[in-house]
């Protein structure tokens, strides 16, 4: 800003020492002191103003963007609610015309006669013509042994002391 090097800054000096005096001169130097201080506080405080205000700016574009970039996405006839909701009432309808159709029902004259010829009967349906009659298993004649209880165990004998 001040392009003050070391040379002018002792010329400086110099004539503040010869104008303001010994006595007074470290008085004037802290006033001096506390005014620049007060300057760079009020310049860093417009700089952060300034800075903010940037920032508000840059977020004010950001948010323009983000609106059109949402108008461009925004498609008018898009409701996938509506669409699912049309395509039930249309599955609906057809299930509906469907159950309301009269049945035809089947006569008995286009049924094959079932041969009913004992216990093999369903085997035969599903062997079919060619195939050999199943064996016929052979009735029950008495009911099956009951297996032998095992004894309590304080009937069990042990060798040993008794």
């Amino acid at each position: 800003m001040f392009d003050i090097d070391s040379g002018k800054l002792l010329i400086i000096g110099i004539i503040a020492l010869v104008v303001i005096g010994p006595k007074e001169l470290p008085g004037v130097m802290r006033q001096v002191g506390l005014a620049l201080g007060k300057v760079r506080r009020m310049a860093a405080e417009f700089q952060g103003q300034f800075m903010e205000a940037m920032r508000e700016s840059e977020l004010q574009e950001l948010k323009k963007d983000v609106e059109k970039m949402s108008e461009a996405a925004n498609f008018p006839h898009f409701d996938p609610l509506a669409d699912v909701k049309s395509q039930l009432q249309d599955v609906s309808a057809q299930v509906h015309t469907s159950l309301s159709a009269p049945v035809t029902p089947v006569e008995a004259a286009e049924l094959p006669a079932p041969e009913t010829t004992g216990a093999d009967a369903p085997l035969a349906e599903v062997a079919g013509p060619d195939a050999p009659p199943a064996p016929s298993s052979p009735a029950p004649s008495s009911p099956a042994p009951a297996p032998e209880a095992h004894p309590a165990p304080d009937a069990v004998k042990t060798s040993g002391a008794a």
